[in-house]
């Protein structure tokens, strides 16, 4: 044990002075902790668009029963069937009540009334939650009515709930183009990361830095490279998932690889952000995984998003993989085009812009001091 008092004192002054370790032994666990505590698995507030075409007290009364489950929450009202059926794609509802020009007067005539209602299949909780959420209505509805029958024939409220997108519920489908998102934040941030903390541990820096070459050229001469690679990932990744785990793409490819882009050049783009901030390695690996777990637990892969608190949603909306799993879900799922996705596009291009301006004018920075 000769020694051990000093070692202990030495590694320990070593850990105090290492914030970046010190940050991520304290803080992550018990922000972890705090995020699965306070977010609500079971979804509620599912947003769903309503076309109503009976308009008569008989279908308001039944869309106020879909709206007291809790689970649903109207946000729109369509005036046709392709209306309905854009806002699924599009992704602004996940759940769609359509209520049929004869269903008061099937109620009237005490013939059976029935309502269809299309259901996001993207979502497994969602899904499954929406689905028992309809027949639930219904069969409140159907005892209603069967309790305040005596002698006249009963008015059945039947429900044709349809899945739409995956039918067949596969979890490959539903797990593999969010984890696409993931593999994609982890790889491109990573490998950007430590262009030029290497430069940096080599001693090359200060010789790329007299160099002639603009900041922002520098930046993207170093991020390129790690682009292109990224971007064969991502081919190598959708070949995989279409051959061997059979998950249909019922968009454009091509449209899905174009506005792919604008997210690698935001990862990257961090990446750089961070590797301009690093001293080492292992730095860099450390502030990276600290914009890597709310890509994953923030973005919408895991949790809904609707269901956080209204901090965390703050935080959701300023994470790339949030807008680019909306892409990916949108094109491989639900068949979305750039008219769906242009929001989302157009924010990801802001942030890719954003974050390699702001590597280069923090690599000025650091050259001049």
């Amino acid at each position: 044990m000769n020694g051990f008092w000093a070692m202990f004192r030495k590694e320990l002054t070593q850990m105090l002075r290492d914030r970046a370790t010190l940050f991520f032994a304290l803080f992550v666990p018990v922000a972890e902790l705090i995020l699965f505590g306070v977010i609500d698995m079971n979804a509620k507030n599912i947003p769903t668009i309503v076309f109503d075409q009976s308009r008569t007290q008989e279908s308001r009364t039944l869309i106020r029963q879909f709206i007291s489950t809790s689970l649903l929450s109207v946000v729109g009202e369509a005036h046709s069937r392709a209306e309905l059926q854009h806002a699924i794609v599009k992704g602004d509802a996940q759940v769609a009540i359509e209520i049929p020009p004869d269903y008061a007067r099937n109620l009237a005539a005490h013939r059976q009334a029935d309502v269809l209602v299309a259901i996001d299949g993207s979502d497994s909780s969602v899904a499954s939650q929406a689905l028992n959420a309809a027949n639930g209505v219904v069969l409140n509805e159907d005892i209603k009515r069967l309790l305040g029958a005596v002698r006249e024939p009963m008015a059945m409220v039947e429900a044709h709930p349809m899945m739409l997108f995956n039918p067949d519920m596969r979890s490959a489908n539903l797990l593999i183009p969010g984890l696409i998102a993931i593999l994609l934040t982890f790889s491109g941030t990573i490998l950007s990361a430590f262009a030029i903390v290497k430069e940096r541990e080599r001693g090359t820096l200060e010789q790329l830095t007299m160099t002639p070459v603009a900041p922002l050229g520098l930046m993207l001469g170093k991020m390129i490279p790690y682009g292109a690679l990224t971007f064969g990932e991502l081919c190598a990744i959708l070949l995989v998932m279409r051959t061997i785990f059979l998950v249909p793409v019922h968009g454009n490819v091509i449209l899905l690889l174009i506005l792919s882009l604008p997210f690698l050049l935001t990862v990257l783009g961090i990446g750089l952000v961070i590797s301009t901030r690093a001293r080492t390695q292992a730095e860099a690996f450390q502030l990276s995984m600290g914009t890597i777990l709310p890509s994953v637990f923030l973005s919408g892969y895991i949790f809904l998003i609707e269901n956080m608190p209204p901090f965390f949603q703050a935080i959701s909306h300023l994470i790339p993989a949030t807008y680019y799993i909306q892409i990916l879900r949108g094109i491989i799922l639900r068949g979305a085009g750039i008219s769906e996705l242009w929001v989302s596009a157009t924010v990801l291009t802001g942030m890719g812009c954003g974050a390699t301006l702001l590597a280069a004018r923090l690599f000025v920075r650091q050259s001049a001091s």
